[in-house]
């Protein structure tokens, strides 16, 4: 408080300035009376990774050469940071464009981006997956849980209960798959 004191008038009328320019928006524009909204740390953004990580080891394939991409995308998701998970996918279907897992992994990227929301951008790369690859199990099950996060309930049970008709009854995905069936509210 002293230190203003010390300032020359010039600029101890600049700060008194800045200060009551201040006091005057915030009594114009400011709601003490409103919640809060918090947003989600990046603990939560990491546990929601470390679950999508996991669910797509589950339903596909981690060899071949895009797998460095999709290491790269996991850690920036696993730091909460789903921006450069699609930088990297994206780098990655540059020198792969025809890899499945690259696209569903496009497609989850951005679905954590959005906050769980189902994107035109999102719903491109599932797609796109689902065209090079009609019988992998991720695009039909990836789509579907973006669009039951998005409260798209009726969708998200048509696409799934079409992949467990045609998944065999030995498929590592199936109890997910069902499980996931079964908890879709009516």
């Amino acid at each position: 408080m002293w230190r203003f004191a010390s300032l020359p008038r010039a600029a101890f009328e600049v700060v008194a300035a800045a200060l009551l320019l201040g006091l005057a928006g915030y009594a114009l524009q400011g709601r003490p009376d409103l919640p809060g909204a918090p947003r989600a740390t990046r603990a939560d953004a990491a546990r929601v990774a470390d679950a999508e990580i996991a669910l797509r080891a589950k339903f596909g394939d981690r060899m071949g050469g895009a797998q460095q991409y999709l290491i790269a995308a996991d850690g920036a998701m696993r730091a909460g940071v789903p921006a450069a998970a699609i930088g990297f996918i994206r780098r990655g279907l540059k020198d792969y464009p025809r890899d499945p897992d690259l696209w569903l992994g496009f497609g989850n990227a951005f679905v954590v981006y959005n906050e769980g929301q189902v994107s035109p951008a999102a719903m491109f790369a599932f797609r796109r997956a689902a065209e090079i690859a009609p019988l992998h199990p991720g695009p039909p099950f990836f789509m579907g849980l973006a669009l039951a996060q998005s409260g798209r309930f009726n969708e998200a049970r048509e696409l799934w209960q079409q992949l467990l008709a045609r998944s065999p009854a030995d498929a590592p995905w199936r109890d997910e798959l069902e499980a996931r069936i079964a908890e879709l509210p009516a």
